[in-house]
């Protein structure tokens, strides 16, 4: 397994006259981006960790995160290992007790996290073959805080 470091490009919505879905786009820093599909709250709640917004509650993502730190376990990274009929797998690593574990994952879920404890996101090289993409072949897309505010 080859793992290709990517950065979250942004979330943004898709749409055409048919429907309308929130992506998130990560880029490998080499023109390849690798756009996934998801729910409108795991883009929500991106999107907040993403501009490093403060809720008064938190998110699910967030309460995660607190519960990793007081039981002491270290977020470690997020890899995006594989796509199966357009259906992406990842896994989070983690620390605990100079034990590192995998945790199966949601993608979305992964990078939600990944953003906010500051962790690296890694994609299988073999995925970004397979599914990633040139910014020209996506779809219509529009921000998803654009789209929001509509």
């Amino acid at each position: 397994m080859t793992l290709v470091k990517c950065e979250v490009q942004g979330v943004f919505v898709a749409f055409n006259n048919a429907t309308t879905v929130p992506l998130v786009i990560l880029a490998d820093g080499d023109g390849r981006i690798l756009p996934i599909f998801i729910g409108i709250w795991e883009a929500v709640s991106i999107n907040s960790a993403k501009i490093k917004e403060v809720l008064p509650r938190p998110f699910t993502h967030d309460l995660f995160i607190d519960l990793c730190a007081k039981f002491n376990i270290t977020l470690r990274s997020l890899q995006i290992d594989s796509i199966d009929n357009g259906v992406y797998y990842a896994q989070l690593v983690l620390v605990s007790d100079l034990r590192e574990e995998y945790l199966d994952c949601r993608p979305s879920d992964g990078v939600a996290l990944a953003l906010r404890a500051d962790i690296p996101i890694f994609v299988d090289e073999s995925v970004l073959a397979s599914a990633g993409q040139k910014s020209v072949d996506l779809p219509e897309i529009m921000d998803l805080a654009t789209f929001l505010q509509k």
